[in-house]
Parts: structure tokens; sequence; C-alpha cells
């Protein structure tokens, strides 16, 4: 193709052209998935109250000990007090250990320990969590770029904060052209069913975008340029239009709107004419029109770029070629594969992957890159994740 600029560079740019991240404070609840902004710091000691371990009784000093009637405040324990406890309560001052429940008998209202299990709760002071023995108030509990898994969540709620500064997901407009699309039923000779309307929104929120709106236009130029600034958004994705028949309108329009080419097309197979422009507010990713070369288009593309935007960047994997994988000159191979092995992770590629189909892609684990020399069998190759199995 021509302006096609390698793979690797591709990816270069497309990670050099994500802006700064902006950040905001959203809920906990809503922060699951989302990038922390800035280290959280813990204002209190976790946990921050000595509390009980076992279901038992807080003791002080040497067996026996005299039980404290329950509906007394307890604060603090004498030298031979016993104070009935239960798991996470707080542990009177002065409480050397807690007798677990089945190590200790109480008769008279004195209470002794049961055999070695109870001397040994007592003389290990065991079963009592001192407060600060996971962090210190003042520890940074976790960092700036965390991604916010439910544990970290709740690790963060036990810091006693209600919400958190995480980065801003990009805004993202959809741009679906084709007079061919039908949005519903089969489709009929000379019209094709829409691939993206559902699955593209899925795919750029496993990417960390939040697709906003939505368009479905005509092959039509000024159709195209309107709806490339119909919205008050960070990155417009377009699907179709970016080859160069008289039937593609996205470069012309993003001409008339002064937009710069940072990537005007890959050479790679698919996904060639996928491209990527910043237009004046805005960045605009444009996906081939053949459902197997758009999705590969983003995921090649657009995570890259969506990754150094939101502050994910994986680390490359690789993995075994199961077979030779043939080159071509001056272009790398983008190949749907199948995994295998469990510890040595074996590729192997699947079936339908013209440009226009689907079913290889749902059957895909990754995504491998074949530079133009090709990659021998039983040779490490490049794997490109897919967000939908992250």
């Amino acid at each position: 193709m021509t302006g096609a600029i390698p793979w690797s560079e591709a990816r270069v740019r497309a990670r050099a052209a994500a802006p700064v991240a902006r950040s905001e404070r959203v809920p906990l609840a809503a922060a699951i998935g989302r990038v922390l902004a800035e280290r959280l710091v813990t204002a209190i000691p976790l946990p921050h109250f000595a509390s009980a371990a076992m279901d038992g009784w807080a003791v002080r000093g040497p067996a026996p000990w005299r039980v404290l009637d329950r509906g007394d405040p307890v604060l603090a324990l004498e030298p031979g007090d016993a104070f009935e406890i239960a798991t996470g309560a707080p542990v009177p001052d002065g409480a050397d250990a807690v007798l677990r429940v089945e190590a200790g008998r109480v008769a008279g209202g004195m209470l002794e320990p049961v055999g070695g299990t109870g001397l040994h709760d007592v003389r290990g002071r065991r079963h009592v969590r001192p407060a600060g023995v996971e962090a210190a108030a003042g520890d940074v509990v976790l960092e700036a770029g965390a991604v916010l898994t439910p544990p970290r969540i709740a690790l963060a709620a036990a810091t006693g904060v209600d919400d958190l500064s995480v980065v801003r997901r990009p805004r993202v407009a959809l741009v679906l052209t084709g007079d061919e699309v039908v949005e519903s039923g089969v489709p009929l000779v000379g019209q094709v069913r829409d691939s993206f309307g559902v699955a593209l929104p899925a795919t750029l929120e496993a990417l960390g975008a939040e697709v906003v709106a939505t368009h479905r236009i005509g092959d039509d130029q000024q159709a195209t340029r309107s709806a490339l600034t119909a919205d008050d958004v960070d990155l417009v994705v377009t699907t179709g239009g970016t080859g160069r028949s008289s039937a593609d309108h996205v470069r012309a329009a993003l001409a008339a709107e002064g937009a710069e080419l940072i990537v005007p097309g890959m050479a790679t197979r698919p996904a060639g004419p996928t491209l990527l422009a910043r237009a004046s507010d805005r960045l605009v990713l444009g996906l081939p029109g053949n459902p197997l070369a758009a999705m590969l288009g983003l995921v090649a593309l657009g995570a890259p770029l969506l990754a150094a935007w939101t502050g994910t960047d994986a680390v490359p994997r690789t993995v075994l070629a199961g077979v030779d994988l043939p080159g071509r000159a001056d272009s790398t191979g983008l190949v749907p594969a199948t995994l295998s092995g469990a510890v040595e992770q074996v590729a192997a590629p699947v079936a339908h992957v013209g440009s226009g189909m689907l079913r290889g892609l749902a059957a895909t684990d990754v995504v491998l890159v074949v530079p133009p020399e090709g990659v021998e069998a039983g040779s490490a190759v490049e794997a490109l994740t897919l967000p939908w199995r992250a």
C-alpha cells in the first residue's frame, strides 16, 4: 500500500500519539478495572485496632483466669482476667493472647486452658492481630498505575476512602460507514450484516475507552466529515472508507478537516489500510471495512494507542510457532492462532481468516506477528493478546 509504514514504526507512532492522561475521582464501586491515577496512602494503620483472630477469650497473665461479665464494657485487662471475644472484635488493652474457644473450659466463673493447644495459644501469645501489622499510617499501599482489581478495591476500602483518583477513560465516537450495511435480520444479496455495532464498543471498553456515541452513515464524504466532528470526544473510530476507491471517503474527509496523518497505513496483511490521524482536538483511528481486517487493525494500532493513553501498556508476549509461518516481502503478517501446551505454549494458525471473515477470529487465542522473513516451526514468535481474552 502506498504510504504504508512498517509494523513496528506504526506501533511506536501510535503510542507516542497518546495524550497525557487526565484523571477523575470515582466511587469505589465504579473504580473496578480502572487505572489508579495517584498513589494511595493509608491515613490509618491496617488494621487500625488490635483484634481477635479467633473466637474465644482474651486473657492476661497465667491461668487460671476469672471471666469478666460480658455485659460490662472492658477496655483493659488486669493480670488474671479473661474476656469472651469474637473473631474481629477489638482486643482489650493488656491482653497477652486469645485462647481459642475449643481450647478453654469455664467452671465456676474461672477459665482454664485445655490440653497442649490451650497452653500453646497462651505461651505463644497467639491469635491477636496487632494494629498496623499490615500497614502503618502513611504507608503507600497502592502505586499509581495499578489496575484496580476487586482485592485492590477492598484494600482501598479498608483504608477508609470512599472514592479514588483514576485515569479518565478516553471518550470515543464510532462512525460506521457503508451503504450496504444492515443492522438486523438476514442481509439480502449486495448487503452485509453490521458486524461492528456490538463488537467494537465491547472491545474498546476492554481496551480502556468509553464509547459515548455511534453514527451510521452511507458512503458520503460530507456525511463522513460531519460525523468526525459531531461529538465532544477524544477519539473517533471509523470503519470502512480508509481505502482509495471512489466509495472511500475517510481520507478525504480528514484532509478537508486539515488532519495530520500520523500513521497513513500499515505494511501488514491484513489490516493494511488502518490509519491514525490527529485533527484539531481529537484523534481518529480509521479501520478497514472488512470485519477481520478491522478487528485486527484495532488490536494492532488501537491497542497500543489506548494502552499508552491509559497507562496499561502490557509486556510483549512470545509463543512458539507450531508450524512454519511463511513471510511476505515488505509486509508483516497478522496471523490469528490457537494455543496449546501447558508450559511452553505452541501456536497454530486457525482457518477461515480472509479479511471479510470472522469465523477464524472467533476461535483465536492470540494474533501472531510474522515478520517478512517468516518464522520457522519451533521458533519464538511475537503474539498479540486479544482484549477479550486478556
